[in-house]
């Protein structure tokens, strides 16, 4: 027992004595042994930026998915969206034998909806008569040029959540089964554009009907805008052109009989041929100069433009090594919380170079960590985007500018980003890369909070 005793007793003289060891050495850890002259310093600074918003003249929005309709919100202003587009012709597509035409419909498809659901929208078309081949995908076309406004073909009154839909499903995560509504406004067309249809296809060789080249110059497509209601914003998943026929089909009954037959010839615009949204805003509540707040909303082309001036710690950069520069954009809360009836802050917010803003989305471009960043995703919690480490711009434009004084003009543009999750292996974690990048074309908007001590950069320096 006494035996025992002494061992612990000798134990806790150990631990003592390497408690009081390591208190002398812990202080100047790694200092010891390096020369006072060669000591590392590490040095934290805050760089306040300058912000404010513009708008660029127009966005480039090539999508698959063009918005309809139009909405007014008492912060952000109004969006007013339509689109046209062309209709794609397989080849081998056609009419049967004998073919007199029922009825022509177009059916524009959704999921997606913003605003009031319930309040009703009516939606007109309008044939366009000047060819869309070759025209550049901008916001900023004017549907005039190509249409007559005068004379629309079609029109349908509708709600965000019609009694027309049908229902999808698809597969969770799970592995459940998932059951979404696709809702649909079918809008009735003169049965005359079906016969012009049946009439050329009768010409020798089927006329311009044979491939989606010869039936644009034959048909140059659709204008699809709204024309009353000011409360509903949807997004087009599909649009469909089916023109309904009935043909005789000689003893084509199991008896031998004669038989009336029904059949459809459907189009829809695919991204093989133009299919281009024109959207207007009213954002001159949004343009004026404001000591506190910026924004961004889109598809409006309205940014806030960051000016980073870096020429205030010029005599830091030039002589000292720039190790982390952290930046967070805080957003304002609005004072309408129902997310249902109010443009929601975009997902992502691209952090580009004004310079290298032309181009960018046209050649589908991705970040490059110098000229382009994008931020995490929007954190609901604490209402804010972060870009993390952008400290290799700094570094990258201070050797650009050989040691000089400098300053940076950059833009924060909400986009649409997608992200691809790869796994080499099964034992390996999987991890996810940004694949693409596209203006943001759904309606979001943001206040971003420019007031004293909140939009800064904060550095950590470091020399020797």
């Amino acid at each position: 027992m006494k035996s025992k005793s002494l061992i612990n007793g000798l134990i806790l003289i150990f631990a003592a004595m390497l408690t009081f060891s390591c208190n002398d050495t812990l202080d100047q850890v790694g200092f010891t042994i390096q020369p006072g002259k060669d000591r590392l310093g590490v040095g934290v600074d805050t760089l306040n930026l300058r912000a404010r918003t513009v708008q660029v003249d127009s966005v480039y929005n090539r999508t698959k998915y063009p918005v309809l309709g139009e909405y007014k919100d008492p912060t952000f202003g109004s969006i007013r969206a339509s689109y046209m587009g062309e209709f794609y012709f397989p080849e081998g597509a056609g009419f049967k034998e004998g073919a007199e035409i029922d009825s022509v419909r177009i059916i524009a498809s959704y999921t997606t909806m913003m605003g009031d659901s319930l309040a009703p929208m009516e939606l007109s078309v309008y044939e366009i008569t000047k060819s869309l081949k070759g025209t550049a995908n901008y916001t900023h076309i004017d549907p005039s040029d190509y249409v007559d406004l005068s004379s629309p073909i079609g029109s349908q009154v509708f709600t965000g959540k019609n009694s027309t839909y049908r229902t999808g499903s698809y597969t969770g995560s799970d592995y459940s089964t998932i059951n979404y509504k696709i809702y649909d406004i079918i809008v009735r067309l003169p049965n005359e554009l079906g016969e012009r249809f049946l009439n050329e296809y009768k010409k020798p060789g089927h006329g311009k009907l044979v491939d989606v080249d010869t039936f644009r110059e034959f048909f140059k497509g659709l204008y699809f805008t709204p024309t009353f209601g000011n409360s509903t914003i949807v997004s087009i998943d599909g649009t469909f052109l089916n023109v309904h026929y009935h043909y005789l089909d000689p003893k084509g009954s199991s008896t031998q009989q004669d038989t009336i037959r029904t059949d459809v010839l459907s189009l829809r615009i695919t991204p093989e041929v133009s299919q281009i949204n024109y959207i207007q805003n009213n954002n001159q509540q949004l343009l004026s100069e404001n000591d506190n707040r910026t924004f961004v909303k889109s598809p409006a082309g309205v940014n806030t433009e960051i000016t980073f001036p870096f020429s205030e710690l010029h005599d830091k950069i030039k002589s000292q090594a720039l190790n982390l520069a952290n930046f967070t954009i805080y957003a304002m809360p609005e004072a309408e919380e129902n997310p249902l009836v109010k443009i929601a802050p975009p997902d992502y917010l691209l952090l580009i170079n004004k310079d290298s803003l032309n181009g960018f989305f046209e050649q589908r471009k991705l970040i490059d960590n110098v000229t382009s960043f994008i931020s995490s995703k929007f954190d609901t919690n604490t209402y804010s985007y972060r870009f993390s480490n952008i400290s290799t711009m700094i570094n990258h434009y201070n050797q650009e500018f050989n040691g000089e004084a400098f300053d940076l003009v950059y833009y924060l543009i909400p986009v649409s980003a997608t992200y691809t999750t790869y796994q080499q292996s099964y034992y390996s974690q999987a991890s996810s890369v940004l694949t693409a990048l596209h203006n943001q074309m759904w309606p979001n908007a943001a206040i971003l909070d420019k007031r004293e001590g909140n939009m800064k950069l904060e550095l950590i320096f470091s020399n020797f």
